[in-house]
């Protein structure tokens, strides 16, 4: 994984936890040499993942819609910023520069785009690894949810096994490391069948 991206919020959160992932996550992207792609702003958890990847020598891309850049929340320092039309324009160029990906504690912007990769990995558009970096337990009842969707019979098994989640970094890194795809066989003939 020589490109990850990080979907993260524009807010910092109440819990210390969440800041101090931020910095720990950056600088394990600095020792493992991986590049970070985000959102491109200079706010939040993501102000303080780009600063510590770019303070160590690290690259960083920022992707980012043109009224978002108008709104003065963009990174002026990163090693690249790409503007783009629209926010699902952003997302789409995130999936194709990033070899996987990592959702941090965020806001509705993050289980946005969290919820775009899903989707693209479900319908086998993309393989590539995801990421639910659960600190303090943030994405638990996210992950509720998923299993009761699952339960109710509108998510299969095989897909919600393939989303990666660990509550520390350094055991994340190494699942999604050695994340393989589960073999999805004919889901979409058994949803027809289902449907008869």
């Amino acid at each position: 994984m020589n490109s990850i991206c990080v979907f993260c919020g524009s807010s910092m959160g109440v819990r210390p936890e969440y800041r101090q992932a931020a910095f720990d996550l950056a600088k394990l992207f600095l020792a493992k040499k991986i590049r970070l792609v985000y959102g491109g702003a200079n706010v939040g958890l993501m102000q303080i993942l780009a600063d510590t990847v770019l303070a160590g020598g690290g690259e960083v891309i920022g992707i980012m819609p043109q009224m978002l850049i108008d709104k003065e929340v963009a990174h002026t320092g990163l090693t690249k910023m790409i503007t783009v039309c629209s926010m699902s324009e952003r997302k789409s160029l995130m999936v194709e520069m990033s070899d996987a990906f990592i959702a941090m504690p965020g806001g509705f912007g993050t289980l946005d785009e969290l919820a775009e990769v899903i989707t693209y990995n479900q319908l086998r558009l993309t393989d590539k690894p995801i990421g639910i970096l659960n600190i303090a337990g943030y994405f638990d009842p996210l992950l509720a949810f998923f299993d009761h969707i699952t339960n109710e019979g509108f998510l299969r098994h095989e897909h919600r096994q393939n989303l990666i989640v660990d509550d520390s970094i350094k055991g994340l890194i190494s699942k999604m490391q050695e994340f393989k795809p589960v073999a999805i066989e004919k889901w979409i003939e058994d949803i027809k069948k289902e449907s008869l």
